[in-house]
């Protein structure tokens, strides 16, 4: 399978027709955009706000044309044998088609580029000697910038031609990274595209080893999904959820470069923390009691304790007449509502329609015709809403956490047989709080705060949400991202040997069992694209340890020399042996990340400073005159760099509350390079890695 790189202009030459296609789908994309920008929706709308409604309309539409300069329009070709339906084809018709990040026509409307997630685009990811899906021969791109430079083919109906690994995939795959996140819309694999194209109605999780593109695969899903089910999925909405600001910052203009605008990003504190400040912390032992699924229960039983069952009846007096609702009746009707474990306050809506309902029905006995104004005039008579009161009194949320975290009786009562004495006391603030706004509420105050608002009111779900670095959250917490899909779907990513914080999950049946998909199915990405083969050896030797019977990454990235570790004697010299593998790195194309213990950090953006190095932070954009990332190693989770330096592994576990944790952080840290590490070492590193 040998790339052809050529520089003719003739028309002979196949490189400069592709070229010539490539600047005519430019042209095509201009037009459309230009056409769209051209509609007047003055002839169109019959008022203001349908017009306003159009106009945006138009406007998303306008974005989504936009052609991006450095991105190529269409990255493959597929030659099919015989031709394919005009409807499978989006209206194309012959067997030769474009395949690239959206759709391309002419001025007639014949395809000019076919969108990577139509039907007759999947052969390009899927179709192989063995089962070349009637496509004869696939041709893939190669781009320097945004100039189309060589091609390859792929003979997949040749039985001479032997199977190659495609050169210009895998220099696609190892391209450097400069900026945030790219779009691995050429690239993806087979195993990949069948968790992409998976549908809408089902919940995915998918276990990753680094390097695999779970990420990815995971945004590609929903850039999928919005092509398939737009119209569902407009009404309904999706989230991608990730697990910092850095994190988020880092991926999102992967849906933006396949044309998807409208995907809103939010990490868990953003969907829980809506009206709560949060300006506390926990202990690590008090987050893991807080964020326990037994909390659920016990913010249920406390809600309920409100309850009161009625002992008095109700008299309403309407002009001058008396109709009485005895206590027994009312009784029955508060029982029945609990019985039927309605949101508390949907219930504590509806208790008072119930009274006034026995009320008409005692007044069409006695020969009266009510309707349902009358009804709804005797639910708001005083003694209606005086028992209301008694009996089924509204609830604050807020203000009901804060009773548990402060009365120790209160909580001892709804807690009995869920926490133990100790645990009670873990949670227990030792400190009087006067009200909920001078409350110090901690990130997992924010989850209980959630719960309970859940409990009260129904939360509002979407039509799918991505999960990703799943296995960080509590229980607590998936059950707060369960909520806000729970008549959806989800796609849930993560690896469980990256694991680091102190309640993160042990398995996925556990953690999908909180988040309310226990029939999601579970698929396992072990094929690594971006970490270098001897890399991610390294750091799999921890796998024993942090993740026992995990199955380590097959990197199939062949980079001899990708790994150095070097022991620094004296560790006074260490920061200067760390600066000396960062000046090496920037000697490379791409981006640098320097990664250290948290503890570490000062000390490192001082020695840089001094040295005269400019450095970002995690989440800042990384430009050709700024490459090298100073990266705290809780920040790392998520993050590639093309070349890391990793500053003393020992002080990386040491960071951590456990030896587990401490080797699950350093595991992260191992494999954010994907093409090069550099370890330095004063200390003694870890016995595992020796």
């Amino acid at each position: 399978m040998p790339a052809h790189e050529h520089e003719s202009d003739t028309t002979t030459d196949p490189l400069a027709r592709e070229r010539a296609h490539l600047a005519a789908s430019r042209s095509a994309l201009r037009a459309m955009r230009e056409d769209a920008q051209a509609l007047d929706i003055r002839d169109v709308t019959a008022n203001w706000v349908n017009a306003a409604v159009l106009q945006a309309q138009i406007d998303e539409r306008i974005k989504s044309l936009a052609d991006l300069a450095h991105t190529p329009l269409f990255f493959g070709r597929l030659d099919y044998l015989h031709r394919v339906g005009a409807e499978q084809a989006e209206g194309a018709e012959g067997e030769q088609f474009y395949i690239g990040r959206r759709h391309v026509h002419d001025a007639d409307g014949d395809p000019m580029v076919i969108d990577w997630r139509a039907p007759v685009s999947q052969p390009f990811y899927r179709a192989s000697k063995k089962d070349p899906q009637d496509v004869g021969q696939r041709r893939r791109f190669g781009y320097t910038g945004g100039e189309l430079t060589a091609y390859e083919d792929e003979h997949l109906s040749d039985p001479t031609e032997a199977a190659q690994t495609s050169k210009l995939l895998q220099a696609e795959i190892e391209r450097p990274r400069v900026g945030p996140m790219r779009d691995i819309v050429a690239t993806i694999q087979p195993e990949q595209d069948e968790i992409v194209r998976s549908g809408l109605g089902g919940t995915v999780c998918v276990q990753g080893g680094p390097g695999t593109g779970k990420t990815a695969v995971g945004l590609h899903r929903v850039a999928y999904l919005l092509y398939a089910h737009r119209e569902r999925l407009a009404r309904t909405g999706t989230l991608v959820i990730g697990p910092n600001r850095s994190f988020l910052h880092y991926i999102e203009q992967v849906l933006p470069a396949l044309g998807e605008l409208e995907v809103k990003q939010a990490t868990v504190d953003d969907l829980v923390t809506a009206g709560i400040e949060v300006r506390g912390t926990d202990s690590a032992a008090a987050a893991v009691v807080k964020g326990d699924a037994r909390m659920a229960e016990v913010l249920r039983r406390a809600i309920r304790s409100h309850v009161t069952l009625p002992t008095e009846p109700v008299m309403v007096v309407r002009g001058s007449r008396r109709w009485r609702v005895p206590a027994y009746e009312l009784e029955e009707i508060v029982t029945e509502l609990l019985a039927r474990d309605m949101r508390y306050g949907a219930a504590h809506e509806a208790l008072p329609q119930r009274i006034a309902h026995c009320v008409l029905v005692r007044m069409e006995e006695a020969g009266e015709a009510p309707d349902d104004r009358v009804q709804n005039a005797v639910a708001r008579n005083p003694a209606v809403k005086a028992a209301v009161k008694a009996i089924w009194p509204a609830v604050e949320p807020a203000k009901l956490v804060l009773r548990l975290l402060v009365d120790a009786e209160f909580l001892a009562a709804h807690a009995q047989g869920l926490l133990t004495e100790d645990e009670q006391k873990t949670i227990l603030w030792t400190r009087p709080v006067r009200s909920v706004k001078s409350a110090k509420w901690s990130a997992a105050d924010a989850v209980l705060i959630d719960e309970a608002n859940d409990l009260v009111a129904r939360t509002h779900s979407l039509g799918h949400v991505v999960l990703d670095e799943a296995q960080d959250l509590s229980p607590m917490q998936y059950r707060a991202v369960g909520r806000r899909c729970s008549t959806g779907s989800a796609t849930v990513l993560g690896d469980l040997a990256q694991g680091t914080t102190p309640w993160s999950t042990e398995s996925w049946a556990q953690a999908l069992h909180h988040l309310g998909k226990s029939d999601a199915v579970v698929e396992e990405l072990t094929a690594g694209f971006r970490v270098p083969r001897e890399v991610i050896a390294y750091a799999s030797r921890l796998l024993p340890v942090i993740s026992p019977g995990l199955a380590a990454v097959e990197s199939v990235r062949e980079s001899p020399g990708s790994l150095e570790v070097r022991e620094v004697g004296d560790p006074a010299e260490l920061d200067a042996a760390v600066l000396a593998a960062c000046e090496e790195s920037l000697r490379q194309e791409g981006s640098i990340g320097l990664i250290a213990a948290d503890a570490r950090i000062p000390a490192l953006a001082d020695a840089l400073a001094a040295a005269g190095h400019a450095y970002l932070s995690p989440g800042e954009e990384t430009t050709a005159e700024s490459r090298l990332t100073l990266v705290p190693a809780s920040l790392a989770k998520g993050l590639e760099y093309d070349y890391v330096v990793l500053d003393e592994p020992a002080a990386v576990v040491d960071g951590e509350p456990d030896e587990r944790t401490g080797l699950r952080r350093l595991y992260v840290a191992l494999t954010r390079a994907v093409s090069g590490l550099t370890v330095v070492h004063a200390a003694e590193l870890p016995a595992q890695l020796l």
